[in-house]
């Protein structure tokens, strides 16, 4: 099975893309690239809006917006370069008083950027308060906003845990790896030991806390297992190609992603075919960027038919982890289906 069966159904993205450090969730999540570009169009925004009372024409709209923008946007690079800096320290404080850190941040930044213009010359008298007091207001409500996000990352985090846990520790897949054990504890003990680790390694994982991020060493060490208690299961029907790239093992990415990728390969391609399916999953650092696939073929037919709960799942929590830095793509072509992920890495 050959990646070049379905490349041309991907529009390839570009390959550089800026790393991030990853940290534990906080309320001034300001390092994120995407939060950083929602925040300085917002600015914008109200920025240009503000324009529109003081403007007689189109043209001096713009300039008075040029001038606007000329203090709002170094405030806000300011503000954000700050909130970045300061996010552990931040951490540490009760929540009002990271609030009020924002707010009391966000009026320096008003302060900062009256200032540029003022040392710029473009500015005279200079209305040091009406500063202040609108960069505490924008940055009272980008706080607001981090924290409606933070929020937001809980119940989706709990919601697809839930879903995951439901579609690993299915009744059938217990019920079929427990009575593989059975049969091999016979004539293979040391096999049958084997495959109960593998599943108590699985159980393990699904109810332990890992925090927001594992390395892509560990989810493809999971992977690993799940897979050794399929291939008991299928034998050779279950036709496994590794290609791994050691470069892209300290990637970051949400816990207990990649075996419900699989569990849908192993439904969708091993179970229904008599002759079995090939699973290939590669990974591969591309200059910033690590990309990862699922990759297995699959019955003549219109291609997996299911609810896409899992998939749904996988989207959101990389959505949640990296925002605009990952992307997440499937595509069905000549009985193959593979699943794209990329990841900063």
């Amino acid at each position: 099975m050959k990646d070049t069966q379905i490349l041309s159904a991907f529009h390839e993205l570009p390959m550089e893309r800026p790393a991030r450090s990853v940290t534990a969730p906080t309320l001034y999540d300001a390092c994120q690239v995407g939060v950083a570009l929602r925040a300085v169009l917002f600015v914008e925004v109200v920025m240009g809006v503000g324009a529109l009372y003081m403007a007689d024409t189109p043209l001096d709209w713009l300039l008075r917006l040029a001038l606007l923008t000329g203090s709002a946007l170094p405030a806000t690079v300011f503000w954000l370069v700050v909130a970045c800096l300061l996010k552990r320290p931040l951490a540490r404080l009760p929540r009002p008083a990271q609030y009020g850190a924002g707010v009391a941040l966000g009026a320096l930044a008003g302060l900062y950027g009256c200032g540029m213009l003022v040392l710029a010359g473009l500015l005279a008298p200079a209305p040091w308060l009406a500063s202040a007091a609108t960069g505490a207001l924008l940055a009272g409500v980008l706080v607001a906003v981090l924290a409606l996000r933070e929020r937001g990352r809980l119940p989706a985090d709990t919601a697809a845990r839930l879903s995951e846990l439901q579609s690993r520790i299915r009744p059938h897949f217990l019920f079929n790896t427990l009575n593989s054990a059975i049969a091999l504890v016979r004539a293979e003990p040391a096999k049958a030991e084997a495959l109960l680790e593998d599943l108590s390694d699985l159980f393990r994982h699904a109810l332990v806390d890992q925090g927001e991020s594992v390395t892509l060493a560990d989810e493809i060490a999971l992977a690993r297992r799940y897979l050794d208690i399929e291939q008991v299961r299928f034998g050779e029907r279950l036709q496994l190609d590794w290609a791994l790239d050691p470069q892209a093992e300290e990637a970051r990415l949400p816990p207990l992603l990649l075996q419900p990728l699989l569990e849908n390969a192993v439904r969708h391609g091993v179970e229904p075919s008599p002759t079995g399916a090939q699973i290939r999953i590669s990974t591969q650092r591309r200059g910033s960027s690590v990309v990862i696939k699922v990759t297995n073929t699959v019955p003549a037919g219109p291609g997996p038919q299911g609810h896409g709960v899992a998939l749904g799942n996988v989207r959101d929590r990389l959505r949640l982890l990296h925002d605009v830095q990952c992307s997440f793509q499937t595509v069905h072509k000549d009985g193959v289906h593979q699943v794209r992920i990329e990841i900063p890495a």
